[in-house]
């Protein structure tokens, strides 16, 4: 059975049908971190950050209070919130922009506080309409409320937040192309090193990028302390997480879990979350991270939820999402659909991805759709190999993001797992699943 949070930290309102409003916040704690944070120093709001041991809930799970750190200390400063989520079947920041706005407002405001930074940017995927329209409906409240603009609840802090919504665009989820799209720039991530945003970031100043869950926990660390918060989980995978269970499972949704303490057996298979697979069917595979991740298989079900726990599967929790696959899922063309959606959403900058991804998802399409041949599975391999030298986890870096090593993941697990179904694609004129 699942170890599930008594409490839960960011998703503690999911009961109430009015949690996007000021009123069910205001009485459900709601800026009481807040207002403890502005009792402290910056220094002392920060330090609860870092024993809180906060990985980063954006993908790559770098230490959010690490990442303040490496701020460079300068008369201006920015704060940006990465809430482009737009990777597919991820949607737990999209759950928090639309359910808990206030609390991601008053995590920011925390941050911001930390940081001495009097002006934040919340960048949301322009899809996102009913979350801009409750994220700036939270922003206006706020500022109404005292708890944003200037001399916030009397401190003498002030901070002002701007909405951006995004244009649709994949790789803005990207830290610096995000930075690149917020100046007016056509979103393509920036060359790294030799300068990171916490260095050079927007309008060429430093800069610290969160994501949106991340801001979301801040509050709670605030009122019950950073050793509560690292009290949950185990090792470097401290508190909770969202994850989005998607697929082939009786029960999709989105659930918070205490990290590491969970496996994706108890995610998938409890009663009380995924509740099993559609019709009593067997597991097949699935992808425990964003679909830019390896996959796994049911002999992998075990591994418990955490970071350092994947990564040592040679995988990755990423995206916090999780997508199951049972035995009438075609794994050749869900690896293709796949393999589409980065072709299409590579911005283009970096050639192995431009040119790679198409080659990859047109050989992809011909397998799927009966004009596929033996030799197609080594060349995909071999295309595979060229974008993301020797195929292993975590990739090395052959483009400028990460967008292009990531995208032979899909492909190269499932020919590892399902090679013989790759065979049946090409000597059956394509596929045979309904």
């Amino acid at each position: 059975m699942a170890t599930l949070t008594a409490a839960p930290i960011v998703s503690s309102r999911r009961e109430f049908a009015d949690s996007h409003t000021l009123s069910r916040f205001l009485a459900t704690s709601g800026f009481e971190g807040l207002k403890k944070a502005l009792s402290l120093f910056p220094e002392q709001v920060a330090a609860e950050v870092d024993a809180a041991s906060l990985l980063g809930r954006g993908g790559a799970g770098f230490p959010a209070g690490r990442k303040w750190s490496m701020l460079r200390k300068n008369a201006v400063t920015y704060l940006v919130i990465n809430g482009d989520e737009s990777e597919p079947a991820t949607f737990k920041d999209h759950y928090l922009v639309e359910h808990e706005p206030h609390q991601l407002i008053e995590g920011v405001t925390i941050a911001a506080y930390a940081l001495q930074v009097t002006q934040a940017f919340i960048f949301l995927r322009g899809e996102f309409a009913l979350g801009l329209e409750r994220v700036q409906q939270a922003i206006n409240d706020a500022y109404d409320h005292g708890a944003l603009g200037q001399n916030i609840f009397g401190s003498g802090f002030s901070l002002d937040i701007v909405v951006h919504p995004g244009a649709g665009a994949y790789i803005c989820g990207e830290e610096t192309s995000l930075i690149e799209a917020l100046e007016g720039k056509r979103g393509f991530p920036r060359i790294k090193p030799p300068f990171f945003p916490a260095v050079n970031g927007l309008y060429g100043e430093p800069t610290v990028v969160n994501n949106v869950e991340t801001m979301s926990n801040l509050p709670w660390i605030i009122r019950h302390g950073g050793a509560a918060f690292a009290a949950l989980g185990e090792g470097r995978s401290t508190g909770t997480r969202l994850f989005a269970l998607s697929g082939r499972v009786n029960n999709p949704g989105m659930f918070e879990l205490e990290m590491v303490k969970n496996t994706f057996r108890d995610v998938i298979f409890d009663p009380q979350l995924g509740n099993g697979i559609v019709g009593g069917g067997k597991l097949k595979a699935f992808i425990p991270g964003g679909v830019s991740a390896p996959w796994f298989g049911p002999d992998q079900l075990d591994v418990p939820l955490g970071q350092d726990e994947v990564a040592n599967q040679a995988s990755m929790l990423g995206s916090g999402s999780i997508v199951v696959f049972d035995e009438a899922t075609c794994p050749v063309r869900a690896a293709w659909r796949i393999t589409k959606f980065f072709s299409r959403e590579s911005c283009g900058q970096c050639t192995p991805c431009r040119e790679g991804s198409g080659w990859l998802e047109r050989i992809m399409y011909r397998l799927e759709h009966g004009g596929g041949r033996i030799e197609d599975i080594d060349l995909l391999l071999d295309l595979c190999d060229n974008i993301s030298p020797g195929l292993l986890w975590p990739p090395q870096q052959t483009t400028i993001c990460v967008l292009g090593p990531s995208i032979p993941s899909s492909i190269h697990s499932a020919i590892k797992m399902f090679r013989d179904e790759f065979v049946a694609h090409a000597t059956n004129d394509g596929c045979t699943y309904a």
